[in-house]
């Protein structure tokens, strides 16, 4: 949680891509497949900030088990078109050695349509 928010406030996404394994992949709901790798990991992290003027997540609820982390969060912030965002999702982590092995994302993809077309 610490690396996302420091990746948010710095746009640097280092210390947030090292808690993934060498193989791990990530995946949401805009993805068709899974992406796979660090390097690939890194990439979808750089992306997902540039959207972002400025962006903050605030975890609502944790729960860990053996393996497996679940996140609830609300991401507030600003588009790079000066658009003001708020939405909501769940994050699922499923760790192995301390390291993440799948991430999977599931979030209000209506936030991010543009003004006009939000109901």
């Amino acid at each position: 949680m610490q690396s996302l928010q420091q990746a948010e406030a710095t746009k640097t996404v280092d210390s947030l891509v090292e808690l993934f394994a060498e193989n791990a992949d990530l995946s949401n709901l805009a993805m068709h497949e899974p992406i796979r790798g660090k390097e690939a990991i890194r990439q979808f992290w750089q992306n997902y900030l540039s959207v972002f003027e400025q962006i903050r997540s605030h975890f609502t609820h944790t729960s860990e088990g053996s393996g497996t982390i679940a996140l609830e969060w609300t991401s507030e912030g600003t588009l790079s078109s000066g658009e003001p965002i708020r939405y909501r999702g769940v994050s699922i982590l499923e760790t192995q050695a301390g390291q993440v092995q799948h991430f999977r994302t599931y979030y209000d993809s209506a936030a991010f349509l543009p003004q006009g077309a939000k109901a």
